[in-house]
């Protein structure tokens, strides 16, 4: 099957059967789907290993809308900031008492605290609740938001789109695939971009990363608000039961991102290899294989590590060139929307 001509554009559509077959890719037909997707990634974007500075800080840590919290998240920006970030990224619920309008409360704060840096917040779950706590239409939440600073929003969240996995992941009801869309599509149209993603292999079948795949690159299509892929390996949670055999693995993951590198082509040209779900050694590999972008930095700090989710896993610039080296190209830094720093 030719999917990629020699220049590594596609030359033909990839039908839904094509594409679960190449899920299953395995040995010589993997290594094969890997450099097709390896090649289309240097035809759409180069071969420049792009990375942001960032800073996370978990919305429920320093959400409490107190002039203490308020004086401690302005200095965590400032840090931040000062180390060289050009973006926060925020993301889940405020913690219970937070004020009415906690959510709006943050960006004002954060923003105000750096002039210039880049708000990345509010996943699809949070702005319903941020709209729910005011009164409001979640497009009316994002526009308010938009105002206040907010540049642009998590698309995670989304596992994967389809409402009998979420409902199994979750235990029960989880936000519904429509209300999900609904959220990312409105915050397209108020002219706030987002990231796309997908959590896979758990309990999904290759034919529904497939679908999600598919619903993703029509969003894209329609709104043109997406600026990059994020496909995130399933992590069981503490405790869970594991399976025989570690899932998903390696060449599942390889497989993965080159599909998605196919699938996505035009609609969403730049592919994230998750360092911190796979580690440095296999987002290499990632990064031969498809994907293009290193992510974020993922500042700790030294005011309050434990104010992002993330602690402990971060990158330097020194780790970035060292990685940049291995593949034989050059790293730039990027802005949260792809441009130049």
């Amino acid at each position: 099957m030719t999917i990629i001509g020699e220049s590594g554009r596609q030359i033909g559509p990839l039908t839904d059967a094509e594409a679960v077959e190449l899920l299953g890719a395995d040995g010589a037909d993997l290594e094969d789907l890997c450099a097709r997707a390896d090649a289309l990634r240097r035809d759409l974007v180069g071969d420049t290993l792009t990375f942001v500075v960032n800073r996370n800080l978990d919305t429920e840590r320093v959400g409490a809308g107190t002039d203490e919290s308020r004086e401690r998240v302005r200095a965590l920006v400032a840090e931040a900031a000062g180390l060289g970030a050009t973006e926060i990224c925020m993301q889940g619920p405020l913690p219970a008492g937070a004020p009415r309008d906690g959510y709006l409360d943050l960006v004002r704060t954060i923003t105000g605290a750096a002039p210039g840096i880049h708000l990345h917040a509010f996943r699809p779950a949070e702005v319903a609740d941020a709209a729910g706590r005011l009164g409001v239409t979640p497009r009316e939440f994002l526009r308010r938001a938009r105002e206040a600073g907010l540049g642009s929003v998590p698309g995670t969240g989304a596992k994967i789109l389809d409402d009998d996995v979420r409902t199994r992941l979750a235990g029960g009801p989880d936000l519904p695939v429509s209300a999900w869309v609904d959220l990312i599509t409105t915050a397209h149209e108020v002219g706030l971009t987002s990231t796309a993603t997908m959590v896979f292999g758990h309990v999904e079948t290759p034919a529904q990363q497939v679908a999600h795949l598919r619903l993703l690159a029509a969003i894209a299509e329609r709104t043109g608000g997406f600026t990059e892929f994020i496909a995130m390996p399933f992590v069981p949670p503490p405790g869970a039961a594991l399976p025989a055999e570690p899932r998903p693995t390696v060449r599942e993951t390889r497989a993965v991102i080159a599909v998605a590198r196919i699938m996505l082509a035009g609609r969403i040209n730049h592919l994230q290899a998750p360092w911190p779900k796979v580690g440095t050694s296999d987002a290499i590999t990632l990064l031969r294989g498809g994907a293009d972008d290193l992510g974020g930095l993922l500042l700790d700090g030294d005011l309050d590590p434990s104010a992002g989710q993330e602690q402990g896993l971060s990158l330097t610039r020194a780790d970035v060139d060292k990685i940049a080296a291995e593949l034989g190209r050059p790293a730039r830094q990027r802005t949260t929307r792809y441009g130049l720093t």
